[in-house]
């Protein structure tokens, strides 16, 4: 029995040790991906390469708390956003009609991407085991690399932090 508990340990330290080796990192290049926004739109984001950097901000569920707060700080003060040379996004795996409502109901003036089979938070590692996505949110440069991964996201300061972020990061002013 002693062998089996040491043949199991090593195999979950090994399959532990090659999960986190694939984990994106600052300086990676974030994944491609197109979803279709509350906005009507679809949006890719390599379309964005060379032109625009990009924030993608996760969020687990519309019409929840946390979500709610997040999501009106982000329409309420996303002049402090605007301010810099960058195209926003709060994702989530919910449906698109889900998303739209949301999106009406919070007044976001900037698309909520939909992402239902979940193909996308998976490639982002942003998906929790009980099938939402986690909230963290990315900051992807002109280059379409990762410039920051930010998981410790605060609901209500939101979009003050996004804007002081971009601001550490360099990302150009309009």
């Amino acid at each position: 029995m002693n062998r089996l508990k040491q043949s199991f340990f090593t195999f979950m330290v090994t399959l532990l040790l090659s999960a986190s080796a694939s984990a994106l990192e600052v300086g990676d290049m974030a994944p491609d991906f197109t979803l279709q926004g509350s906005d009507g739109k679809t949006y890719t984001l390599s379309d964005f390469r060379g032109k625009q950097a990009v924030v993608l901000a996760w969020f687990p569920k519309a019409y929840t708390r946390g979500c709610t707060i997040e999501c009106k700080s982000l329409a309420d003060n996303g002049d402090l956003i605007r301010a810099y040379d960058v195209t926003y996004f709060m994702a989530s795996v919910d449906d698109l009609e889900d998303n739209k409502g949301f999106a009406e109901e919070t007044n976001a003036d900037f698309p909520l991407l939909s992402d239902p089979d979940k193909t996308v938070a998976k490639a982002y590692e942003v998906l929790h085991l009980l099938g939402f996505a986690k909230r963290q949110t990315f900051y992807i440069g002109v280059d379409g690399k990762i410039l920051k991964i930010d998981t410790d996201v605060k609901p209500a300061t939101s979009a003050e932090d996004m804007a002081a972020t971009l601001g550490e990061l360099g990302v150009a002013k309009r």
